[in-house]
Protein backbone atom coordinates (compact mmCIF):
# COMPACT_ATOMS: atom_id res chain seq x y z
CA UNK A 1 0.00 0.00 0.00
CA UNK A 2 1.80 3.18 -1.20
CA UNK A 3 0.98 6.08 0.88
CA UNK A 4 2.10 10.41 0.20
CA UNK A 5 2.31 10.52 4.28
CA UNK A 6 2.73 8.07 7.08
CA UNK A 7 3.29 7.84 10.67
CA UNK A 8 5.33 5.47 12.11
CA UNK A 9 4.22 3.88 16.30
CA UNK A 10 7.28 2.09 17.50
CA UNK A 11 5.87 -0.96 19.91
CA UNK A 12 7.30 -0.15 23.21
CA UNK A 13 4.76 -3.20 24.67
CA UNK A 14 2.06 -1.16 25.41
CA UNK A 15 -1.53 -2.36 25.80
CA UNK A 16 -2.42 0.96 24.01
CA UNK A 17 -0.15 0.80 20.71
CA UNK A 18 -3.21 -0.30 18.57
CA UNK A 19 -5.49 2.28 19.46
CA UNK A 20 -2.23 5.16 18.96
CA UNK A 21 -2.57 3.64 15.75
CA UNK A 22 -6.54 4.02 15.07
CA UNK A 23 -6.75 7.38 16.34
CA UNK A 24 -4.11 8.76 13.87
CA UNK A 25 -6.28 7.22 11.67
CA UNK A 26 -9.35 8.46 12.20
CA UNK A 27 -7.26 11.61 11.70
CA UNK A 28 -7.09 10.89 7.96
CA UNK A 29 -3.46 10.01 8.35
CA UNK A 30 -1.95 6.30 7.89
CA UNK A 31 0.15 5.00 10.26
CA UNK A 32 2.12 1.80 10.90
CA UNK A 33 2.99 -0.26 14.23
CA UNK A 34 6.62 -0.95 13.74
CA UNK A 35 8.58 -2.93 16.44
CA UNK A 36 10.86 -0.16 18.51
CA UNK A 37 13.91 -1.41 17.45
CA UNK A 38 13.43 -0.71 14.13
CA UNK A 39 16.73 0.39 12.35
CA UNK A 40 17.36 3.79 11.05
CA UNK A 41 17.77 2.70 7.72
CA UNK A 42 14.10 1.22 7.45
CA UNK A 43 12.93 4.53 8.94
CA UNK A 44 14.53 6.19 6.17
CA UNK A 45 13.11 4.51 3.52
CA UNK A 46 9.62 5.22 5.26
CA UNK A 47 9.88 8.42 5.45
CA UNK A 48 7.76 8.79 7.87
CA UNK A 49 6.41 12.63 8.30
CA UNK A 50 6.55 11.68 12.37
CA UNK A 51 7.46 9.14 14.84
CA UNK A 52 5.23 8.60 17.81
CA UNK A 53 6.68 6.14 20.78
CA UNK A 54 3.89 4.00 22.96
CA UNK A 55 3.79 3.06 26.35
CA UNK A 56 4.58 0.44 27.74
CA UNK A 57 5.60 -1.79 31.14
CA UNK A 58 8.98 -1.62 31.89
CA UNK A 59 11.23 0.72 33.23
CA UNK A 60 13.65 2.21 31.55
CA UNK A 61 16.09 1.56 34.28
CA UNK A 62 15.02 -2.17 33.54
CA UNK A 63 17.97 -4.56 32.45
CA UNK A 64 15.56 -5.12 29.47
CA UNK A 65 14.33 -2.26 29.25
CA UNK A 66 13.21 -1.82 25.39
CA UNK A 67 15.21 1.05 23.47
CA UNK A 68 15.77 2.65 20.41
CA UNK A 69 18.50 4.05 18.81
CA UNK A 70 19.73 7.71 20.03
CA UNK A 71 20.24 8.76 16.45
CA UNK A 72 16.45 8.73 15.97
CA UNK A 73 15.77 12.10 17.63
CA UNK A 74 18.50 13.73 15.35
CA UNK A 75 16.51 12.47 11.96
CA UNK A 76 15.56 15.99 11.72
CA UNK A 77 11.76 13.63 11.99
CA UNK A 78 8.93 14.96 14.90
CA UNK A 79 8.94 12.16 17.90
CA UNK A 80 5.97 12.21 20.01
CA UNK A 81 6.85 10.02 23.42
CA UNK A 82 3.74 8.82 25.37
CA UNK A 83 4.58 7.44 28.76
CA UNK A 84 6.93 5.04 29.23
CA UNK A 85 8.24 6.77 25.35
CA UNK A 86 8.69 10.01 27.08
CA UNK A 87 10.52 8.94 29.83
CA UNK A 88 13.06 6.36 27.28
CA UNK A 89 13.34 9.85 24.87
CA UNK A 90 14.32 11.68 28.38
CA UNK A 91 16.86 9.15 29.33
CA UNK A 92 18.61 8.84 25.96
CA UNK A 93 18.81 13.00 25.39
CA UNK A 94 20.45 13.18 29.02
CA UNK A 95 17.34 14.13 31.47
CA UNK A 96 16.54 11.43 34.45
CA UNK A 97 13.74 9.35 35.05
CA UNK A 98 12.91 8.57 38.86
CA UNK A 99 10.49 6.79 41.14
CA UNK A 100 8.55 9.28 43.23
CA UNK A 101 6.63 8.51 46.62
CA UNK A 102 3.29 8.00 45.07
CA UNK A 103 1.86 6.54 41.94
CA UNK A 104 -0.49 8.21 39.64
CA UNK A 105 -3.19 5.81 38.20
CA UNK A 106 -6.68 7.23 36.40
CA UNK A 107 -7.78 10.72 34.60
CA UNK A 108 -6.16 13.28 36.36
CA UNK A 109 -6.26 16.90 35.96
CA UNK A 110 -3.36 18.46 34.13
CA UNK A 111 -2.24 21.92 33.85
CA UNK A 112 -1.34 22.38 30.72
CA UNK A 113 0.83 25.39 28.47
CA UNK A 114 -1.73 25.75 25.64
CA UNK A 115 0.13 27.93 23.87
CA UNK A 116 1.95 25.01 22.80
CA UNK A 117 1.88 23.63 19.32
CA UNK A 118 0.65 20.44 20.82
CA UNK A 119 -2.44 22.15 22.74
CA UNK A 120 -3.74 24.26 20.86
CA UNK A 121 -7.35 24.36 21.52
CA UNK A 122 -7.28 23.47 25.07
CA UNK A 123 -8.42 25.18 28.19
CA UNK A 124 -5.18 25.20 30.88
CA UNK A 125 -6.75 22.43 32.53
CA UNK A 126 -7.60 19.20 31.24
CA UNK A 127 -8.65 15.57 32.55
CA UNK A 128 -6.00 13.28 30.43
CA UNK A 129 -5.17 9.14 31.62
CA UNK A 130 -2.07 8.52 33.70
CA UNK A 131 -1.13 5.33 34.34
CA UNK A 132 2.64 5.23 35.21
CA UNK A 133 5.29 4.89 38.46
CA UNK A 134 8.10 6.45 37.28
CA UNK A 135 7.99 10.05 36.53
CA UNK A 136 10.27 12.53 34.30
CA UNK A 137 12.58 14.11 37.29
CA UNK A 138 14.95 16.47 35.36
CA UNK A 139 14.44 17.75 31.50
CA UNK A 140 17.22 17.15 29.06
CA UNK A 141 18.88 19.78 27.77
CA UNK A 142 16.66 22.09 25.40
CA UNK A 143 13.42 21.02 26.96
CA UNK A 144 10.95 23.13 28.60
CA UNK A 145 8.15 21.98 30.93
CA UNK A 146 4.40 22.58 29.28
CA UNK A 147 2.19 20.08 31.36
CA UNK A 148 2.07 19.32 35.06
CA UNK A 149 0.17 17.49 38.22
CA UNK A 150 -0.34 18.02 41.99
CA UNK A 151 1.98 14.71 42.45
CA UNK A 152 4.09 14.56 38.77
CA UNK A 153 6.07 18.04 37.78
CA UNK A 154 6.58 16.62 33.82
CA UNK A 155 3.73 15.36 32.71
CA UNK A 156 4.56 17.32 29.30
CA UNK A 157 7.59 18.64 27.97
CA UNK A 158 8.78 19.51 24.89
CA UNK A 159 11.78 20.67 22.90
CA UNK A 160 9.86 22.71 20.13
CA UNK A 161 13.49 23.19 17.73
CA UNK A 162 14.28 19.95 17.50
CA UNK A 163 10.47 18.84 16.95
CA UNK A 164 10.81 16.79 19.94
CA UNK A 165 7.50 16.19 22.41
CA UNK A 166 6.86 13.81 25.26
CA UNK A 167 3.64 13.59 27.65
CA UNK A 168 3.20 11.37 30.35
CA UNK A 169 -0.75 10.54 29.99
CA UNK A 170 -2.21 8.18 27.54
CA UNK A 171 -4.32 11.00 24.70
CA UNK A 172 -5.48 7.63 23.06
CA UNK A 173 -7.75 6.10 25.00
CA UNK A 174 -11.18 7.48 25.95
CA UNK A 175 -10.64 8.48 29.25
CA UNK A 176 -8.83 11.41 28.25
CA UNK A 177 -10.95 14.05 27.34
CA UNK A 178 -10.01 15.70 23.92
CA UNK A 179 -7.56 13.52 24.04
CA UNK A 180 -7.49 12.73 20.01
CA UNK A 181 -7.07 16.90 19.97
CA UNK A 182 -3.40 16.04 21.36
CA UNK A 183 -2.60 13.74 18.71
CA UNK A 184 -4.38 15.54 15.80
CA UNK A 185 -1.95 18.59 16.87
CA UNK A 186 1.13 16.59 16.29
CA UNK A 187 0.12 15.35 13.18
CA UNK A 188 -1.04 19.06 11.62
CA UNK A 189 0.46 21.63 13.44
CA UNK A 190 3.87 19.73 14.23
CA UNK A 191 4.36 16.69 11.57
CA UNK A 192 2.33 19.38 9.08
CA UNK A 193 0.51 16.06 7.50
CA UNK A 194 -2.23 17.11 4.87
CA UNK A 195 -4.46 13.99 5.77
CA UNK A 196 -5.08 11.87 2.76
CA UNK A 197 -5.72 8.64 3.87
CA UNK A 198 -9.53 7.84 2.81
CA UNK A 199 -11.38 4.54 2.71
CA UNK A 200 -12.15 5.97 -0.94
CA UNK A 201 -8.38 6.26 -2.14
CA UNK A 202 -7.39 2.97 0.02
CA UNK A 203 -9.82 0.99 -2.25
CA UNK A 204 -9.22 2.59 -5.42
CA UNK A 205 -5.38 2.01 -4.66
CA UNK A 206 -5.70 -1.46 -3.78
CA UNK A 207 -7.86 -2.25 -6.51
CA UNK A 208 -5.42 -1.38 -9.22
CA UNK A 209 -2.52 -2.37 -7.08
CA UNK A 210 -4.35 -6.02 -7.07
CA UNK A 211 -4.96 -5.82 -10.94
CA UNK A 212 -1.09 -5.13 -11.49
CA UNK A 213 0.00 -7.90 -9.45
CA UNK A 214 -2.63 -10.76 -10.16
CA UNK A 215 -3.37 -10.00 -13.86
CA UNK A 216 -5.27 -12.59 -15.57
CA UNK A 217 -3.71 -15.53 -13.08
CA UNK A 218 -6.48 -17.44 -10.91
CA UNK A 219 -7.44 -16.77 -6.97
CA UNK A 220 -8.96 -18.91 -4.38
CA UNK A 221 -10.90 -17.18 -1.20
CA UNK A 222 -12.27 -19.41 1.07
CA UNK A 223 -15.33 -17.23 2.17
CA UNK A 224 -16.83 -17.97 5.76
CA UNK A 225 -19.20 -15.30 5.81
CA UNK A 226 -17.79 -12.92 7.76
CA UNK A 227 -16.82 -9.51 7.33
CA UNK A 228 -13.04 -9.63 6.98
CA UNK A 229 -13.76 -12.24 4.50
CA UNK A 230 -16.20 -10.99 2.86
CA UNK A 231 -14.55 -7.26 2.36
CA UNK A 232 -11.25 -8.89 1.25
CA UNK A 233 -13.25 -11.55 -1.68
CA UNK A 234 -15.16 -8.16 -3.34
CA UNK A 235 -12.11 -6.07 -3.39
CA UNK A 236 -10.12 -8.35 -4.84
CA UNK A 237 -13.30 -9.50 -7.31
CA UNK A 238 -13.15 -5.66 -8.42
CA UNK A 239 -9.59 -6.44 -9.29
CA UNK A 240 -9.79 -9.46 -10.90
CA UNK A 241 -13.80 -10.14 -11.98
CA UNK A 242 -14.52 -14.20 -12.73
CA UNK A 243 -10.98 -14.96 -11.99
CA UNK A 244 -11.72 -15.03 -8.29
CA UNK A 245 -13.34 -18.56 -7.76
CA UNK A 246 -14.93 -18.19 -3.73
CA UNK A 247 -15.39 -21.58 -1.97
CA UNK A 248 -18.15 -21.08 0.92
CA UNK A 249 -18.52 -23.88 3.78
CA UNK A 250 -21.89 -24.40 4.89
CA UNK A 251 -20.88 -26.38 8.14
CA UNK A 252 -24.17 -25.94 9.47
CA UNK A 253 -22.84 -24.10 12.59
CA UNK A 254 -23.72 -20.39 11.35
CA UNK A 255 -26.63 -18.12 12.11
CA UNK A 256 -29.95 -18.34 10.91
CA UNK A 257 -30.17 -17.60 7.27
CA UNK A 258 -26.77 -16.76 7.22
CA UNK A 259 -25.59 -19.18 4.17
CA UNK A 260 -28.48 -17.95 2.02
CA UNK A 261 -27.63 -14.80 2.60
CA UNK A 262 -24.26 -15.30 1.31
CA UNK A 263 -25.01 -17.09 -1.42
CA UNK A 264 -26.92 -14.56 -2.46
CA UNK A 265 -25.44 -11.09 -2.07
CA UNK A 266 -21.92 -13.10 -3.57
CA UNK A 267 -23.91 -14.70 -6.62
CA UNK A 268 -26.61 -11.66 -7.12
CA UNK A 269 -25.18 -8.43 -6.12
CA UNK A 270 -21.34 -9.27 -6.97
CA UNK A 271 -21.43 -12.24 -9.70
CA UNK A 272 -18.81 -13.84 -7.87
CA UNK A 273 -17.79 -17.46 -8.41
CA UNK A 274 -19.15 -19.29 -5.41
CA UNK A 275 -19.14 -22.63 -4.69
CA UNK A 276 -21.78 -23.58 -1.63
CA UNK A 277 -20.31 -26.42 0.15
CA UNK A 278 -23.23 -27.82 2.13
CA UNK A 279 -21.44 -30.09 4.72
CA UNK A 280 -24.04 -29.63 7.87
CA UNK A 281 -24.00 -33.49 8.20
CA UNK A 282 -20.14 -34.36 7.93
CA UNK A 283 -19.60 -31.38 10.73
CA UNK A 284 -22.53 -32.83 13.01
CA UNK A 285 -21.53 -36.28 13.27
CA UNK A 286 -18.12 -35.29 13.80
CA UNK A 287 -19.27 -33.29 16.54
CA UNK A 288 -21.45 -35.97 17.76
CA UNK A 289 -21.03 -36.06 21.98
CA UNK A 290 -18.30 -33.82 21.74
CA UNK A 291 -18.69 -31.45 24.78
CA UNK A 292 -15.28 -29.63 25.33
CA UNK A 293 -14.86 -26.46 23.84
CA UNK A 294 -11.31 -26.91 23.07
CA UNK A 295 -12.10 -30.29 21.35
CA UNK A 296 -14.67 -28.56 19.11
CA UNK A 297 -12.37 -26.08 17.61
CA UNK A 298 -9.99 -28.73 17.10
CA UNK A 299 -12.62 -31.17 15.25
CA UNK A 300 -14.04 -28.22 13.36
CA UNK A 301 -11.10 -26.49 12.18
CA UNK A 302 -9.45 -29.83 10.89
CA UNK A 303 -12.56 -30.57 9.46
CA UNK A 304 -12.89 -27.35 7.69
CA UNK A 305 -9.32 -27.82 6.27
CA UNK A 306 -10.43 -31.22 4.95
CA UNK A 307 -13.00 -30.11 3.13
CA UNK A 308 -11.96 -26.72 1.93
CA UNK A 309 -8.75 -28.88 0.55
CA UNK A 310 -11.27 -31.49 -1.36
CA UNK A 311 -13.16 -28.92 -2.82
CA UNK A 312 -9.90 -26.49 -4.03
CA UNK A 313 -8.36 -29.96 -5.70
CA UNK A 314 -11.52 -30.24 -8.06
CA UNK A 315 -10.09 -26.72 -9.25
CA UNK A 316 -6.94 -27.38 -9.53
CA UNK A 317 -3.71 -25.30 -9.51
CA UNK A 318 -4.29 -21.45 -8.46
CA UNK A 319 -2.00 -18.67 -8.51
CA UNK A 320 -3.41 -17.18 -5.36
CA UNK A 321 -4.86 -17.74 -2.45
CA UNK A 322 -7.02 -14.78 -0.45
CA UNK A 323 -7.18 -14.30 3.06
CA UNK A 324 -8.98 -11.79 5.15
CA UNK A 325 -5.88 -10.77 7.67
CA UNK A 326 -6.47 -7.83 9.50
CA UNK A 327 -4.05 -5.50 11.00
CA UNK A 328 -5.02 -6.52 14.94
CA UNK A 329 -4.26 -10.38 13.78
CA UNK A 330 -0.79 -9.05 12.53
CA UNK A 331 -0.31 -6.81 15.75
CA UNK A 332 -1.33 -9.52 17.75
CA UNK A 333 1.05 -12.16 16.40
CA UNK A 334 3.65 -10.48 17.42
CA UNK A 335 5.91 -7.16 15.31
CA UNK A 336 9.83 -8.21 16.06
CA UNK A 337 10.56 -8.49 19.44
CA UNK A 338 6.70 -7.65 20.58
CA UNK A 339 4.90 -10.13 22.85
CA UNK A 340 2.72 -12.32 21.34
CA UNK A 341 -0.56 -11.81 22.79
CA UNK A 342 -2.03 -14.59 20.69
CA UNK A 343 -1.45 -16.50 17.58
CA UNK A 344 -3.88 -15.97 14.11
CA UNK A 345 -4.50 -18.76 12.07
CA UNK A 346 -4.39 -16.15 8.55
CA UNK A 347 -0.59 -14.90 10.03
CA UNK A 348 2.62 -16.82 10.24
CA UNK A 349 2.66 -19.59 7.64
CA UNK A 350 1.41 -20.64 4.29
CA UNK A 351 -1.08 -23.21 4.52
CA UNK A 352 -0.22 -26.21 3.02
CA UNK A 353 -3.51 -28.10 1.94
CA UNK A 354 -4.18 -26.26 -1.11
CA UNK A 355 -1.57 -25.96 -4.32
CA UNK A 356 -0.94 -22.13 -4.82
CA UNK A 357 1.82 -20.05 -5.50
CA UNK A 358 1.19 -16.95 -3.03
CA UNK A 359 -1.16 -15.52 -0.59
CA UNK A 360 -3.00 -12.11 -1.10
CA UNK A 361 -3.92 -10.34 1.94
CA UNK A 362 -5.78 -7.13 1.08
CA UNK A 363 -6.85 -6.10 4.33
CA UNK A 364 -3.90 -6.67 6.39
CA UNK A 365 -2.95 -2.78 6.88
CA UNK A 366 -6.69 -2.38 8.10
CA UNK A 367 -7.98 -2.16 11.65
CA UNK A 368 -11.78 -3.68 11.90
CA UNK A 369 -14.12 0.25 11.75
CA UNK A 370 -11.49 0.67 8.51
CA UNK A 371 -12.44 -3.09 7.24
CA UNK A 372 -16.44 -2.00 7.58
CA UNK A 373 -15.64 1.44 5.89
CA UNK A 374 -13.94 -0.23 3.25
CA UNK A 375 -17.23 -2.65 2.59
CA UNK A 376 -19.38 0.28 2.05
CA UNK A 377 -17.57 1.53 -0.34
CA UNK A 378 -16.99 -1.27 -2.07
CA UNK A 379 -20.94 -1.39 -2.05
CA UNK A 380 -21.24 -4.32 0.25
CA UNK A 381 -25.04 -4.31 2.13
CA UNK A 382 -24.73 -2.65 5.43
CA UNK A 383 -26.71 -5.61 7.19
CA UNK A 384 -23.31 -7.79 5.89
CA UNK A 385 -20.60 -5.28 6.70
CA UNK A 386 -22.16 -4.83 10.36
CA UNK A 387 -22.89 -8.40 10.88
CA UNK A 388 -21.68 -9.31 14.62
CA UNK A 389 -18.23 -10.67 15.59
CA UNK A 390 -18.63 -14.37 14.88
CA UNK A 391 -16.23 -17.00 16.15
CA UNK A 392 -14.70 -19.14 14.23
CA UNK A 393 -16.29 -22.60 15.29
CA UNK A 394 -19.29 -20.76 14.81
CA UNK A 395 -22.16 -21.65 17.01
CA UNK A 396 -20.60 -24.56 18.13
CA UNK A 397 -19.13 -23.01 21.25
CA UNK A 398 -22.36 -21.23 22.43
CA UNK A 399 -23.95 -24.02 22.39
CA UNK A 400 -22.82 -25.53 25.71
CA UNK A 401 -21.89 -29.16 25.88
CA UNK A 402 -22.80 -31.37 23.28
CA UNK A 403 -24.45 -30.45 19.81
CA UNK A 404 -27.41 -31.83 17.89
CA UNK A 405 -29.19 -29.97 15.10
CA UNK A 406 -32.26 -30.14 17.44
CA UNK A 407 -30.05 -27.91 20.03
CA UNK A 408 -28.59 -25.56 16.78
CA UNK A 409 -32.18 -25.17 15.81
CA UNK A 410 -33.25 -23.78 19.14
CA UNK A 411 -30.08 -21.30 19.47
CA UNK A 412 -30.56 -20.40 15.98
CA UNK A 413 -34.09 -19.22 16.55
CA UNK A 414 -33.30 -17.70 19.70
CA UNK A 415 -30.52 -15.92 18.57
CA UNK A 416 -32.63 -14.36 15.41
CA UNK A 417 -34.88 -12.98 17.88
CA UNK A 418 -32.02 -11.24 19.96
CA UNK A 419 -30.71 -9.71 17.23
CA UNK A 420 -33.86 -8.41 15.61
CA UNK A 421 -34.93 -6.46 18.51
CA UNK A 422 -31.54 -5.25 19.02
CA UNK A 423 -31.66 -3.65 15.63
CA UNK A 424 -35.10 -2.24 16.32
CA UNK A 425 -34.40 -0.49 19.38
CA UNK A 426 -31.17 0.89 17.13
CA UNK A 427 -28.74 -0.12 19.53
CA UNK A 428 -27.00 -2.81 16.96
CA UNK A 429 -24.28 0.23 16.32
CA UNK A 430 -23.79 1.10 19.53
CA UNK A 431 -23.27 -2.26 21.35
CA UNK A 432 -20.26 -4.07 19.90
CA UNK A 433 -21.17 -7.57 20.41
CA UNK A 434 -24.07 -9.53 21.11
CA UNK A 435 -25.70 -12.86 20.80
CA UNK A 436 -27.45 -16.28 22.06
CA UNK A 437 -26.27 -18.99 23.73
CA UNK A 438 -27.95 -21.81 24.46
CA UNK A 439 -27.18 -23.49 27.97
CA UNK A 440 -26.99 -26.96 28.87
CA UNK A 441 -29.01 -26.39 31.71
CA UNK A 442 -32.80 -27.43 32.42
CA UNK A 443 -34.94 -26.30 34.41
CA UNK A 444 -38.66 -26.31 35.65
CA UNK A 445 -41.45 -23.96 34.31
CA UNK A 446 -45.09 -23.22 34.07
CA UNK A 447 -46.55 -23.04 30.12
CA UNK A 448 -50.47 -23.04 29.77
CA UNK A 449 -51.04 -24.44 33.22
CA UNK A 450 -48.81 -27.24 32.57
CA UNK A 451 -45.14 -28.33 34.40
CA UNK A 452 -42.47 -28.14 31.72
CA UNK A 453 -38.61 -28.98 31.83
CA UNK A 454 -36.55 -27.61 29.36
CA UNK A 455 -33.88 -25.35 28.31
CA UNK A 456 -32.31 -22.01 29.77
CA UNK A 457 -31.45 -19.22 26.64
CA UNK A 458 -28.30 -17.08 28.22
CA UNK A 459 -28.05 -13.44 26.29
CA UNK A 460 -24.50 -11.59 25.97
CA UNK A 461 -23.99 -8.16 24.90
CA UNK A 462 -21.10 -6.13 25.61
CA UNK A 463 -19.66 -2.71 24.33
CA UNK A 464 -15.78 -2.48 23.80
CA UNK A 465 -13.38 -0.61 21.96
CA UNK A 466 -10.60 -3.41 21.06
CA UNK A 467 -12.46 -6.47 22.68
CA UNK A 468 -9.45 -6.99 24.79
CA UNK A 469 -11.25 -5.20 27.71
CA UNK A 470 -15.38 -5.01 27.63
CA UNK A 471 -18.32 -4.18 29.69
CA UNK A 472 -21.73 -5.96 29.95
CA UNK A 473 -24.06 -3.46 28.27
CA UNK A 474 -27.27 -1.91 30.16
CA UNK A 475 -29.81 -2.97 27.76
CA UNK A 476 -33.15 -0.95 28.58
CA UNK A 477 -35.14 -3.72 30.92
CA UNK A 478 -38.51 -2.63 28.46
CA UNK A 479 -36.04 -4.26 25.62
CA UNK A 480 -34.66 -7.55 27.79
CA UNK A 481 -38.54 -7.94 28.55
CA UNK A 482 -39.63 -8.08 25.25
CA UNK A 483 -36.62 -10.35 24.27
CA UNK A 484 -37.15 -12.60 26.92
CA UNK A 485 -41.29 -12.71 25.95
CA UNK A 486 -40.37 -13.32 22.54
CA UNK A 487 -38.06 -16.19 23.05
CA UNK A 488 -40.03 -18.46 25.40
CA UNK A 489 -42.90 -17.99 23.73
CA UNK A 490 -41.46 -18.74 19.80
CA UNK A 491 -38.90 -20.88 20.23
CA UNK A 492 -39.85 -24.49 21.34
CA UNK A 493 -38.14 -26.11 24.77
CA UNK A 494 -36.92 -22.94 26.03
CA UNK A 495 -38.83 -21.90 29.27
CA UNK A 496 -35.92 -19.59 30.99
CA UNK A 497 -33.98 -16.54 29.61
CA UNK A 498 -31.03 -15.03 31.64
CA UNK A 499 -29.06 -12.03 31.14
CA UNK A 500 -25.23 -12.14 31.52
CA UNK A 501 -24.15 -9.13 33.15
CA UNK A 502 -20.34 -10.12 33.71
CA UNK A 503 -17.70 -8.03 32.28
CA UNK A 504 -14.33 -8.71 30.62
CA UNK A 505 -11.96 -9.37 32.74
CA UNK A 506 -13.07 -11.62 34.54
CA UNK A 507 -14.97 -13.03 32.17
CA UNK A 508 -14.36 -13.58 28.34
CA UNK A 509 -16.94 -12.79 25.27
CA UNK A 510 -17.59 -15.66 24.93
CA UNK A 511 -18.65 -18.48 26.92
CA UNK A 512 -16.50 -20.71 25.72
Amino acid sequence: MKNNELVLILDFGGQYNQLIARRVRECNVYSEVVPFDISLDKIKQKNPKGIIFTGGPASVYGEDAPKCEEAIFSLGIPVLGICYGMQLMTQILGGNVARPDKREYGTTDVQIDNTSLLFQGFDTKNGFLMSHTDYVEKLPEGFKNIGYTASCPNAAIENSEKQLYGIQFHPEVNNSVNGTLVIKNFLYNICHCSGDWTMSSFVEESIKTLKEKIGDKKVLCALSGGVDSSVAAVLVSKAVGKNLTCIFLDHGLLRKNEGDEVETIFKKQFDINLIRVNCQDRFLSKLAGVTDPERKRKIIGEEFIRVFEEEAKKIGTVDFLVQGTIYPDVIESGLGKSSVIKSHHNVGGLPDYVDFKEIVEPLRNLFKDEVRKTGLELGIPENLVFRQPFPGPGLAIRVIGDITEDKLSILKEADSIFREEIANAGLHKSINQYFAVLTNLKSVGVMGDERTYDYTIALRAVETTDFMTGVWSKIPYEILEKVSSRIVNEVNHVNRVVYDITSKPPATIEWE
